[in-house]
């Protein structure tokens, strides 16, 4: 295997996974999207759609079907609803970052290359937002011998601060910047789409890169769920504290998007919930460019079937632009 070609298809991924960390969750009305490489990836009502920016400077754009597993009991029940759409986004993340990962890349990873690339993205999010936060929570609270919940929400302040140093040192990043652009260029897509102006870009152009739905707002909700139901699962061994989190991963994330859901009907309680993680955007986003702007929009209009001849499924479709 080539290792230069797996670590940087591993870092494609790892951005990738970074701004599917920031998406767009599910709110009142059903389109969302999130950023890939040199595109943006949209869920629109019955489609997926994306849209990527080529080397060539042409728009490559491709749409399928969304499940409908996720409407049907037992998976639309409340707390299991919470996982069944985040796996359901991965799916479609997944299919997304691949697509554009072949798209923008000029060197193709073998299959078993782009297998050990993304196994090495997870881990390193695996162990950097789950794990770690865990083990310098017992090693800091053994020394100043703090116990219980007030452990459990040392974890969570670590774990917080981890996620924002993190997203202030990945920014720094020349292609993650790039990819912090695209994600701007979809909330205001979004922004502008959920309040009715006309879907042009000079229109798009003048709204808010910040959106109420995004993932940032998730994640915050899902630091602060952590904190209380890994504090009421007891301390154990080291075994017990490591296992708990990945197999109450699914019950914390339940939780969190049932809190979400509420927090979106606009209530006081609610608005204060996700108001902190709206500062937190202006560190996931970008001022896009009218160029990047142009591929969200195009997305949104591929998600909705707007002006397309493109069958869902059928493979992706490259159409020669201008570049404004």
């Amino acid at each position: 295997m080539r290792v230069p070609v797996i670590l940087s298809s591993a870092l494609r991924w790892f951005a990738g996974m970074t701004v599917w960390l920031l998406k767009s969750p599910e709110g009142p009305l059903p389109v969302g999207g999130q950023a890939v490489i040199e595109g943006v990836l949209m869920r629109g009502y019955s489609f997926w759609g994306i849209s990527i920016r080529t080397p060539e400077g042409s728009l490559w754009r491709d749409r399928w079907g969304i499940s409908s597993w996720t409407s049907r009991s037992p998976w639309n029940w409340p707390i299991i609803r919470g996982f069944c759409s985040m796996v359901d986004m991965i799916r479609g993340g997944y299919r997304g970052l691949s697509l554009s990962a072949s798209i923008a890349s000029q060197e193709e990873p073998s299959r078993l290359e782009s297998l050990v690339s993304i196994l090495i993205a997870v881990a390193v999010v695996v162990g950097l937002f789950l794990l770690f936060p865990l083990w310098l929570s017992e090693v800091l609270g053994g020394r100043v011998h703090v116990k219980g919940m007030a452990l459990r929400l040392m974890e969570g302040l670590i774990r917080g601060a981890v996620f924002v140093a993190y997203l202030a040192l990945v920014g720094l990043w020349g292609d993650m910047r790039q990819v912090f652009a695209y994600h701007g260029a979809e909330h205001k897509t979004i922004n502008a789409y959920e309040s009715g102006a006309p879907m042009l870009v000079d229109s798009i152009r003048s709204f808010s890169r910040i959106h109420p739905r995004c993932g940032t707002s998730f994640l915050v909700v899902v630091i602060l769920v952590s904190v209380v139901v890994f504090g009421l699962i007891g301390r154990g061994g080291i075994v017990w504290r490591v296992s708990s989190r990945v197999v109450l991963l699914p019950l914390v994330v339940g939780i969190s998007y049932e809190m979400i859901k509420w927090a979106s009907r606009g209530s006081l309680l609610g608005r204060a919930l996700v108001f902190p993680a709206l500062g937190l955007q202006f560190l996931t986003t970008r001022e896009p460019s009218d160029d990047q702007i142009e591929v969200a929009l195009d997305a949104l209009r591929v998600a909705l079937g707007v002006d397309m001849d493109l069958p869902p499924s059928q493979g992706g479709v490259e159409t020669q632009v201008g570049q404004g």
